[in-house]
């Protein structure tokens, strides 16, 4: 069973603004801190448990390149305080959970059907694992209104995040 966590594997999510002042605001790359995915070796099939209470803001983006030290302290406190409270309610929902229904080997990887659980929902997800040297990478795109999240507004929605965000996994490669 190969296991990876934050000491072997990185998980990234990517928040892209919205609305009439976006100009105002800031996209954001997160990084999910606690989390495990194990791989069965014989089968390939992933389990992977990831805990919402740690995303933390790791700097904001402009024009798809990181931006470092445009965020202060306090904004990044009130944004980890909204995800935790208003946008993923950490309370009630304690885990964001993948288990593999069905694992399929490409020429450049893995195909990965299954089921993510996420704010209390479970919709069925695709993800194609992708070898890249001695590691792998997967993207997937996810709407937040699709799991039952009401995406992040503010000034009467003047000042949104769009509902779709692109969640990253690299991990080291094992076997």
């Amino acid at each position: 069973m190969a296991r990876f966590d934050a000491s072997n594997a990185e998980v990234l999510v990517f928040s892209y603004k919205d609305g009439l002042l976006a100009k105002m605001a800031h996209d954001l790359k997160i990084r999910v801190e606690s989390f495990s995915i194990e791989v069965d070796d014989a089968t390939r099939a992933v389990e992977a448990r990831f805990d919402p209470k740690s995303l933390r803001v790791v700097c904001a983006r402009k024009d798809g390149r990181d931006d470092p030290g445009t965020l202060g302290s306090g904004d990044i406190q009130k944004i980890h305080a909204n995800i935790e409270k208003d946008v993923l309610e950490v309370k009630k929902y304690p885990e964001i959970t993948f288990r593999s229904r069905d694992v399929v080997e490409t020429d450049r990887g893995y195909r990965l059907s299954g089921d993510l659980t996420l704010h209390g929902k479970t919709r069925p997800i695709v993800a194609e694992v992708l070898r890249d040297g001695e590691s792998y990478r997967t993207e997937v795109r996810l709407q937040q209104t699709d799991f039952g999240i009401k995406p992040f507004t503010a000034a009467l929605g003047a000042l949104k995040v769009k509902s779709e965000v692109l969640v990253t996994v690299a991990t080291e490669r094992r076997g």
